[in-house]
């Protein structure tokens, strides 16, 4: 069997009962990072065998990883923080699993755009979510699309790039449409700052950006 363990954002108390039972009951654990996912282990006092999962290597385990499973081993997959799959390395594991006919269970547990779309003040009775955009090919096509959405649209996006997106997006959705950005979602310097696109943008422009970072977007109305 394969378990889909959520892992917290960021405050290592928002991991559920039954996901910690999972961790210490599985014989290998899937990491996106083993260094990142040893803090949350050793918090926990949970010493299983772990190895690499990420996007670099996944189409190279992904056979071996379901011959395992199929002689009886039982994995859990995890990521740096949130749900696998949403943004993170999990969905070939899952497709070749469920091909082969190895059971998988995805636990529920955190995910960053859940918490950042429910304190935004933006509708969230119809939303979308986006993800990353993509770096270059594409952008603006997708861009000229997305400024037609009606629903709510959720991103996430890096430090380096917030401001770039946010006056992209003024200049496609208009500077006046509404967004928030949740940075540091859990932890000790958690900010949310609500405004117009032009308005969030302005406020970024003049500090340092850091942290995780959900960008959620009023829909066209």
């Amino acid at each position: 069997m394969l378990f889909l363990v959520p892992t917290p954002i960021g405050n290592l108390k928002d991991i559920t009962l039954r996901a910690l039972e999972v961790l210490k009951e599985v014989d290998l654990i899937l990491a996106e990072d083993t260094r990142t996912s040893s803090h949350l282990l050793n918090h926990y006092q949970i010493s299983k065998p772990v190895t690499p999962y990420h996007q670099h290597n996944e189409h190279k385990v992904v056979d071996h990883l379901v011959s395992q499973l199929l002689e009886g081993k039982k994995m859990a997959i995890i990521t740096d923080a949130g749900t696998p799959g949403i943004s993170d390395p999990a969905f070939l594991l899952v497709r070749a699993c469920i091909k082969a006919g190895v059971k998988v269970e995805s636990l529920p547990g955190a995910t960053a755009f859940v918490p950042a779309l429910v304190n935004s003040g933006i509708p969230s009775n119809r939303f979308c979510f986006e993800g990353f955009l993509p770096l270059k090919k594409g952008r603006q096509t997708l861009m000229k699309q997305l400024a037609e959405e009606e629903r709510t649209m959720i991103f996430y996006e890096s430090p380096m790039r917030l401001v770039k997106t946010l006056e992209e997006m003024a200049t496609y959705f208009g500077p006046e449409r509404l967004c928030s950005v949740s940075r540091e979602l859990t932890k000790m310097f958690e900010e949310n700052k609500r405004g117009s696109l032009q308005e969030v943008a302005a406020y970024f422009n003049e500090k340092t950006v850091k942290g995780e970072i959900v960008l959620i977007v009023a829909g066209k109305s």
